[in-house]
Protein backbone atom coordinates (compact mmCIF):
# COMPACT_ATOMS: atom_id res chain seq x y z
CA UNK A 1 0.00 0.00 0.00
CA UNK A 2 1.36 3.57 -0.73
CA UNK A 3 2.55 5.14 2.23
CA UNK A 4 3.35 8.91 2.87
CA UNK A 5 5.96 11.02 4.77
CA UNK A 6 3.84 14.46 5.60
CA UNK A 7 5.69 17.28 7.17
CA UNK A 8 4.33 20.59 8.33
CA UNK A 9 7.49 22.67 8.02
CA UNK A 10 6.47 25.05 10.63
CA UNK A 11 9.36 27.46 10.45
CA UNK A 12 12.61 27.83 8.25
CA UNK A 13 15.77 29.41 8.55
CA UNK A 14 16.97 29.62 4.87
CA UNK A 15 20.24 29.56 4.36
CA UNK A 16 23.44 27.61 3.30
CA UNK A 17 22.10 24.29 5.30
CA UNK A 18 18.44 24.76 4.10
CA UNK A 19 19.78 25.09 0.73
CA UNK A 20 21.98 22.07 0.67
CA UNK A 21 19.64 19.75 2.36
CA UNK A 22 17.46 20.78 -0.96
CA UNK A 23 19.98 20.14 -3.18
CA UNK A 24 20.73 16.73 -1.56
CA UNK A 25 17.12 15.41 -1.06
CA UNK A 26 16.22 14.36 -4.10
CA UNK A 27 18.81 11.60 -4.40
CA UNK A 28 18.29 9.94 -1.27
CA UNK A 29 14.78 9.88 -2.44
CA UNK A 30 15.40 7.83 -5.63
CA UNK A 31 16.52 4.62 -4.96
CA UNK A 32 13.42 3.98 -2.59
CA UNK A 33 10.76 5.06 -4.98
CA UNK A 34 10.20 8.24 -3.33
CA UNK A 35 8.36 11.69 -5.15
CA UNK A 36 7.06 15.05 -4.42
CA UNK A 37 3.65 15.34 -4.18
CA UNK A 38 3.50 18.65 -2.57
CA UNK A 39 6.47 20.94 -1.50
CA UNK A 40 5.50 24.26 0.00
CA UNK A 41 3.55 26.09 -2.58
CA UNK A 42 -0.10 27.96 -2.36
CA UNK A 43 -1.98 27.05 0.82
CA UNK A 44 -5.58 28.01 0.82
CA UNK A 45 -5.98 27.91 4.68
CA UNK A 46 -9.74 27.27 4.78
CA UNK A 47 -10.12 26.31 8.77
CA UNK A 48 -8.21 27.56 11.89
CA UNK A 49 -4.35 28.48 10.99
CA UNK A 50 -1.74 26.55 9.18
CA UNK A 51 1.76 28.73 9.72
CA UNK A 52 4.21 27.30 7.58
CA UNK A 53 4.56 24.83 4.24
CA UNK A 54 2.84 21.17 3.57
CA UNK A 55 5.37 18.51 2.36
CA UNK A 56 4.32 15.08 0.86
CA UNK A 57 6.47 12.76 -0.24
CA UNK A 58 5.19 9.48 -1.98
CA UNK A 59 6.72 5.90 -1.84
CA UNK A 60 5.15 2.61 -2.89
CA UNK A 61 4.79 1.02 0.33
CA UNK A 62 5.41 1.98 4.39
CA UNK A 63 8.85 -0.41 3.97
CA UNK A 64 10.60 2.03 1.41
CA UNK A 65 9.14 5.01 3.25
CA UNK A 66 11.22 3.60 6.35
CA UNK A 67 14.47 2.21 4.66
CA UNK A 68 14.75 5.72 3.10
CA UNK A 69 14.04 7.77 6.54
CA UNK A 70 16.62 5.41 8.05
CA UNK A 71 19.28 5.16 5.14
CA UNK A 72 22.54 6.15 5.48
CA UNK A 73 22.37 9.07 2.91
CA UNK A 74 19.40 10.56 4.31
CA UNK A 75 20.67 10.37 7.71
CA UNK A 76 23.97 12.06 5.98
CA UNK A 77 21.44 15.53 5.74
CA UNK A 78 18.84 15.21 8.15
CA UNK A 79 20.48 17.54 10.32
CA UNK A 80 20.60 20.16 8.04
CA UNK A 81 16.97 20.69 8.57
CA UNK A 82 16.57 19.48 11.94
CA UNK A 83 18.65 22.04 12.73
CA UNK A 84 17.36 24.97 11.00
CA UNK A 85 13.75 24.36 10.93
CA UNK A 86 10.45 23.38 12.77
CA UNK A 87 8.30 20.23 11.85
CA UNK A 88 5.95 18.14 12.86
CA UNK A 89 6.49 14.93 10.79
CA UNK A 90 4.28 11.98 10.45
CA UNK A 91 4.04 8.71 8.57
CA UNK A 92 0.63 7.87 7.11
CA UNK A 93 -0.75 4.23 5.10
CA UNK A 94 -2.79 5.67 1.82
CA UNK A 95 -5.69 3.90 1.40
CA UNK A 96 -7.16 1.33 -1.18
CA UNK A 97 -9.08 2.86 -4.60
CA UNK A 98 -12.77 3.90 -4.12
CA UNK A 99 -11.83 4.39 -0.11
CA UNK A 100 -15.07 5.19 1.61
CA UNK A 101 -15.21 7.07 4.76
CA UNK A 102 -17.25 4.72 6.70
CA UNK A 103 -14.77 2.35 6.11
CA UNK A 104 -12.62 3.25 8.93
CA UNK A 105 -15.71 1.72 11.08
CA UNK A 106 -15.36 -1.56 10.39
Amino acid sequence: MTAYAVAHMRQATMGPQIVEYLHKIDATLEPFGGRFLVHGGNLEVMENDWPGHLIIIEFPDRERLRDWYESPAYRAILPLRTANSRSDVVFADGVEHLHKATDVLK
